[in-house]
């Protein structure tokens, strides 16, 4: 018996030694799952952002189709709910993505301790070391402005003598992963594909196209606005123009690496990514929970009670200054329709993710719709069609009703057409304390 005992105990001993110092440390052998977990704060608000909560809605024509386009049809969508950026992206927001891709060039051509060895053994980029040159000048005075000289446009190629940079260098390399044909692989496949052949890279050249303001109008002069309109400090709180869709992408891609690279850093859980919506998550946030309103400030008129306009766009047969605006207005501008997003009619119209089909709604999903197609560059030009929302400076009323939609080919870039980000929300509600 006393053996027994003994036996008994050291068996004992033997386990909660175990348990001390192994996978079950701390938790008494009990089932509280994981430890040591990232931090996560479920009221999270990214800067410039606001919640739209989940919900349902009649997407689809609130009037008359008055092109008999019939591209768009009535249907009951149910959207989970997200963040949105509050304005379209700025020409000083977008510049901050510029200015980044220029000095991580001009960080890898500069070398020696502009570089760093990173966590994953490769080279990485020290931005704590400073760049010895004037930017605005092309600061070719110092020995690292000398190094850098083949960022800025030869000598032959500078108007009067200006020394800028030149844009066709500012190239970004994103990536993405193939949802969607990953799927249709399984772990029982007796071929299975490597993660990497559903991994897309893509390098892009990232600065707007200025020249969009003279190529989109014949017989209009609108030099001015192709010299100032995303340099001038006077444009900086005004929607980035000029930007095609595969920019849009990339710029997205840049701010997720940015925001998740900072709260890694802090020992936060990451985010989910940036992206441009898709058509109905652009229509449902549009609306403001205004299920069967034409426009995002309800309707049916596009004139408050005292007959002021309520957007930029083309009044009558083309009262342009009538609304406060000629071409583009402050990204801010006229009042936030019910989840506070301005301007989600006119001012710009803005690319979505979604991918134009004249009956998509015929064959969708009636819960968070998606309808993609990553086009490629040998594709014929209707499968490039993306689809865009919105209306513009430059279009009549009737683009500017939340249920209308047109399409731009993706690697178009145009003077009406900007964009604003979309970030998925993580859980159920923001008002969810998990009771």
């Amino acid at each position: 018996m006393n053996n027994l005992k003994i036996s008994l105990i050291a068996v004992i001993a033997i386990f909660l030694a175990s348990c001390k110092g192994g996978k079950t440390a701390g938790t008494d052998g009990q089932l509280i799952g994981a430890q040591e977990r990232p931090k996560w704060d479920n009221n999270l608000l990214p800067y410039g952002m606001v919640y739209v909560p989940s919900g349902v809605f009649h997407a689809g024509p609130s009037d008359q189709d008055v092109n008999y386009a019939f591209n768009t049809k009535m249907k009951q969508i149910s959207i989970v709910g997200f963040y949105m950026d509050e304005t379209e992206i700025t020409n000083n927001e977008y510049r901050q993505f510029v200015e980044r891709v220029r000095d991580s060039i001009a960080h890898q051509m500069l070398g020696g301790d502009h570089l760093k060895e990173g966590e994953n053994g490769k080279q990485a980029i020290n931005w704590e070391m400073p760049i010895d040159m004037n930017w605005n000048t092309g600061g070719s005075a110092t020995e690292e402005g000398s190094q850098l000289e083949s960022m800025f446009y030869s000598e032959a190629d500078r108007i009067d003598g200006k020394k800028e940079i030149d844009p066709r260098k500012l190239v970004y390399e994103y990536t993405w992963f193939k949802w969607k044909e990953a799927s249709v692989q399984r772990p029982t496949d007796k071929e299975v594909k490597p993660r990497s052949a559903f991994i897309e890279r893509k390098k892009i050249a990232i600065y707007p196209d200025e020249m969009v303001w003279i190529r989109d109008f014949s017989y209009s002069y609108n030099e001015p606005m192709t010299r100032s309109y995303f340099t001038h400090p006077a444009y900086d709180d005004y929607p980035v123009v000029g930007v095609t869709w595969d920019q849009c992408n990339a710029f997205s891609a840049w701010r997720t690496l940015m925001w998740n690279g900072l709260r890694l850093s802090k020992g936060e859980a990451p985010i989910d990514q940036f992206r441009l919506p898709t058509e109905y998550e652009w229509e449902y946030a549009a609306r403001g929970g205004r299920n069967l309103s034409p426009y995002p400030w309800g309707g049916p008129y596009i004139r408050n009670t005292k007959g002021c306009l309520l957007a930029n766009f083309k009044p009558g047969r083309g009262n342009y200054p009538e609304d406060g605006g000629f071409y583009t207005v402050r990204a801010d501008s006229y009042w936030p329709n019910d989840y506070g997003l301005y301007n989600m009619a006119g001012n710009v119209a803005e690319w979505t993710s979604t991918a134009y089909e004249d009956d998509a709604v015929a064959f969708i999903h009636d819960k968070q719709p998606d309808f993609r197609y990553d086009a490629k560059e040998d594709d014929p030009n209707v499968m490039k069609r993306k689809v865009i929302r919105g209306g513009s400076w430059k279009d009549i009323a009737y683009f500017l009703q939340c249920g209308t939609k047109s399409y731009e080919y993706q690697d178009s870039a145009k003077s009406y057409v900007g964009f604003r980000c979309l970030l998925p929300f993580m859980g159920r509600s923001m008002n969810d304390f998990g009771n």
